[in-house]
């Protein structure tokens, strides 16, 4: 088995030589799709095998029909004659047999090895890190997913029958030949080089084509991404330019139209003239070779078979030299795809992660220390499309963070915008892992933790609550797949969201629209806390949860957010006034350390930071201070 491997290695590493001599793909790349193949292993020598005969039967065909032109001119029965054409018949429907198997074989290891490829890649970037998304462009990403992994497909479902069964066939056919006459074979070859020149030419001016219209269909994928989302969209009608936008889309489109006609114009020109030279070489074959039969030291049947053996001669190399431009085209996605699978996810669960206990809710931050990671450690340049990737990064932003919240209580942190609030919170839910010190729950440090322990112990509620394009009851059950639509309308009625949702044509069902933008900014947070509340999380985590809502959203949604913390421990950032009263502890977080901590009237008598953000903050609040948030 190994040697097929290397001998395919080869055949390929041979076709991808540019013109210079080099190669201009890592032998690696190979060996990593070889190593996708590697499980339809049965299938590929069934295929090999199926090809090889399927070679073989290429070449009888040509040979019979000799035959029969020379029992023709032999005169040697009808019943030769008839059996070497019920032989020619036979032979047909063998190669049409094994042309259909050898076909489907290529086709199921094509799509399989895509299959595998392409789940590989989504369940790694599932695994990237926060940071990998807050920098990649959504379309650049989604295009690996398709664009790139469709132009792999090729190198497998299309070319990769062509390969061996056309390598094999040009063996074949060259030794026939020679043994039937060696010197019109030689005459036949001296057109070779045609062949073989523009192919090590092209591959490389293709391949370069491809990368080129590869990152312009990412670029406009990003743009319709962008602009076509709900957003997006209003903010391009509010404050964009829609020519602009045009002309900039039309400028990339019209570049990819250029790249895909330059392409196929030196792809049929190469074509065309290998075709030409073909039909001459068969005119060469056709003179030296009738030459030779009228002077008697070449049969008539013999000139019949290196023709019709030319046909197959040149058939094959073209074949090749085609499959070249192909594979150097596949092997660029597959590149661009393994680019991906080779980031490092930051956040891994470890081999022995075990599961946090069922009673686990206590919090601890004991020394945290953390900085946001650099962009060559999260991300790409050509997932961000930029050149060069942002050297900033990796300046510490927590220093020292240590706090305890026990089980059933609540901490709400406040502070200045950038003090690091949010990234205490995220830290908590190991969105990120802490450079130094530990986060724990329930004793057990998060890193250490499984995921779905994880997933099932800590909830949070964000600013901006995302939900999916789907209906209301997928998004509530994304917290507990098995949950059942009296546990759903039990979470709704909790989040004071029942009358509303009974009150749509559809109920659960309605689709709620891409990012929840059917329903109003105060539903769609309720509805993020009705989730909440379907999963049951013991510690939960409130990030500005209402700061981006009027006062009569934020009162809907204040009661919601009342009943899910009953009996949990949770820990709120930037929260209403009246949380942060009913807090058993406040954190005041400033620069990256806690400058502050205590009860709210603690805090105010010791006239410190928080007094001041009170103070300034809430001076006008005496008739409505529940309305106002500390920031």
């Amino acid at each position: 088995m190994s040697s097929m491997y290397n001998a395919a290695w080869s055949s390929l590493h041979q076709i991808t030589r540019d013109n210079g001599g080099r190669n201009p793909f890592h032998r690696e790349t190979i060996g990593r799709v070889l190593a996708f193949a590697r499980p339809h292993r049965l299938r590929l020598v069934a295929f090999v095998a199926c090809s090889i005969v399927t070679a073989f039967l290429a070449v009888a065909t040509p040979i019979l029909a000799g035959r029969v032109v020379d029992a023709i001119v032999a005169r040697e029965g009808l019943e030769t004659v008839v059996l070497l054409a019920a032989l020619i018949a036979g032979v047909a429907v063998a190669d049409a047999a094994f042309g259909m198997l050898t076909r489907w074989l290529s086709a199921t290891i094509g799509e399989g090895v895509i299959l595998d490829l392409r789940r590989a890649v989504f369940d790694h970037v599932q695994k990237m890190p926060v940071a990998f998304f807050t920098r990649t462009r959504t379309g650049a990403l989604v295009s690996r997913l398709n664009n790139d992994v469709i132009g792999a497909q090729a190198a497998f479902a299309g070319t990769l029958s062509g390969v061996v069964s056309n390598s094999v066939a040009l063996v074949l056919t060259v030794a026939v030949m020679i043994q039937t006459s060696w010197l019109v074979t030689v005459l036949a070859l001296v057109l070779l080089p045609v062949f073989l020149v523009p192919a090590r030419r092209m591959g490389s001016r293709v391949a370069d084509l491809r990368r080129e219209a590869s990152a312009h269909n990412a670029a406009m994928s990003t743009q319709m991404t962008e602009r076509f989302s709900a957003p997006g969209a209003t903010l391009i009608k509010l404050f964009g330019r829609p020519a602009d936008e045009s002309r900039e889309f039309a400028v990339r489109a019209s570049r990819v139209r250029d790249i895909g006609i330059r392409s196929s114009m030196l792809t049929f020109t190469f074509i065309t003239a290998l075709t030409l030279v073909s039909a001459l070489a068969l005119a060469l074959v056709y003179g030296v070779g009738g030459w030779l039969a009228i002077g008697g030291s070449l049969a008539a049947g013999d000139v019949v078979v290196l023709a019709l053996l030319l046909t197959r001669l040149y058939a094959p190399i073209t074949s090749l030299s085609n499959a070249r431009v192909e594979i150097m085209g596949a092997l660029v996605s597959f590149e661009r795809v393994f680019e991906v699978l080779d980031l490092t996810p930051l956040i891994r669960e470890k081999p022995d992660a075990r599961a946090l206990p069922d009673d686990a809710a206590a919090v601890e931050f004991d020394d945290v220390r953390f900085a946001y990671p650099s962009a060559e450690k999260v991300s790409l340049a050509s997932l961000e499309e930029v050149a060069v990737l942002d050297a900033r990064g990796g300046e510490e932003v927590l220093h020292g963070v240590s706090f305890r919240v026990d089980p059933g209580q609540t901490v709400a942190i406040v502070g200045s915008s950038g003090a690091g609030k949010s990234t205490i919170a995220q830290l908590l839910a190991r969105l990120y892992d802490v450079d130094s010190g530990a986060v724990r729950i329930g004793g057990v440090d998060v890193r250490d933790a499984t995921f779905a322990s994880m997933r099932g112990t800590v909830g949070m509620v964000t600013q901006d609550g995302h939900l999916f394009h789907e209906s209301i009851a997928d998004n509530l059950r994304l917290a507990r797949p098995g949950a059942t639509d009296a546990e759903l309308w039990d979470v709704l009625r909790r989040a004071r969201l029942e009358a509303m949702v009974r009150s749509l044509p559809d109920g659960l069902e309605t689709v709620v629209g891409e990012r929840g933008y059917r329903l109003s900014g105060g539903e769609r947070q309720r509805l993020t806390i009705a989730r909440l509340l379907l999963a049951s999380p013991r510690v939960v985590i409130l990030d500005e949860a209402t700061a981006a809502l009027d006062s009569t959203n934020e009162a809907a949604v204040q009661a919601a957010l009342t009943e899910a913390l009953v009996g949990r421990t949770a820990v709120v950032i930037a929260h209403r006034l009246s949380t942060i009263r009913a807090a058993d502890m406040i954190l005041v977080v400033e620069d990256g350390r806690i400058v502050e901590r205590g009860t709210h009237g603690e805090l105010l008598a010791a006239e410190g930071r928080y007094a001041e953000l009170y103070y300034t903050q809430f001076a006008e609040a005496s008739a409505t201070a529940e309305d106002y948030t500390i920031t």
